[in-house]
């Protein structure tokens, strides 16, 4: 049986550098963008990004990650902060503009690929609100399951690729959301807080499953040391609740807050309404390799 000290510094540097790398590559489109439109990309952005990558680095690479593998309640809090919090960070840093801008300019010759049909219909389909949502929905069930589950404690490239594979599924699940401006007339914001209840469901079930099945689902934590003295069957009970609980906060507020920009009145266009003309305005630009 592995160390789960040793395959987490088997990878941490690398992930470090991954990610000082990603937030160079942020940071120098993002001041090249403020320095030309300056009310394009908000400072909170750059903020959130950072945070996001932060979360990130602090689930999967920092100690703190090895002790997913003593607590079935830390393996969970790791993969909800990934999904529902380090994802949508990332999201809201609007990294499309700043990492085309970031990227040297041998990449950036290369950007008129961007405009290409291959391209445009693997867009279409990653805006896909059901491709996103069984994103999201296969990687939190199927990882659960106890044969994926097991095998991902006992291996750590199927770990490294389970906590992956977590990350991606919130960044494709939470897609949609931002996508669609509540300020545009043919935006589809009135069913995004349908897809955040139905996300909730297939969570509700598995959690309820943990909590109430009354035995242990991954045997694998009876040979692990013992964390805040909860025998394995209550801390997987625990784990359940936490699942419970978070998933049902994490999409209920932002369902909440579409439902009260889907109901309030129409307003004259403001300072967002203007940004988001200029995004379209770079991102035509990008496209079409004018932007360096």
């Amino acid at each position: 049986m592995s160390d789960p000290h040793a395959h987490m510094q088997s990878w941490s540097l690398p992930l470090l550098l991954l990610v000082v790398v990603a937030e160079s590559i942020y940071l120098r489109g993002w001041i090249s963008l403020r320095s030309a439109f300056p009310n394009l990309v908000a400072s909170w952005r750059l903020a959130a990004f950072t945070a996001g990558l932060i979360l990130v680095w602090i689930a999967v690479g920092s100690p703190l990650a090895t002790l997913d593998h003593q607590s079935l309640t830390i393996h969970m809090t790791k993969h909800l902060v990934l999904m529902t919090v380090a994802a949508p960070l990332l999201l809201a840093g609007a990294p499309a503009f700043p990492f085309i801008c970031g990227l040297p300019k041998l990449f950036i010759k290369s950007g008129r690929s961007l405009a290409s049909v291959p391209w445009r219909w693997l867009e279409r389909c990653l805006r896909n609100p059901v491709l996103c949502w069984l994103a999201g929905t296969t990687a939190v069930i199927g990882w659960h399951l106890p044969a994926a589950f097991q095998f991902g404690m006992r291996s750590q490239w199927v770990h490294l690729l389970e906590d992956a594979t977590f990350l991606m599924a919130g960044l494709l699940f939470w897609w949609p959301i931002p996508q669609s401006s509540p300020n545009e007339p043919n935006s589809p914001r009135w069913w995004m807080a349908l897809y955040l209840f139905l996300a909730t469901l297939p969570c509700d079930i598995l959690s309820a499953f943990l909590v109430f099945c009354n035995r242990l689902v991954y045997p694998i934590y009876l040979s692990r040391p013992r964390l805040l003295s909860l025998s394995p069957l209550q801390d997987q009970e625990c784990a359940g609740a936490l699942m419970w609980v978070w998933v049902t906060f994490a999409y209920l507020i932002p369902s909440v807050v579409i439902t009260i920009q889907i109901l309030s009145p129409a307003k004259a266009p403001s300072q967002s309404s203007v940004q988001s003309l200029q995004q379209g305005e770079v991102g035509r630009s990008v496209n079409g390799a004018e932007v360096l």
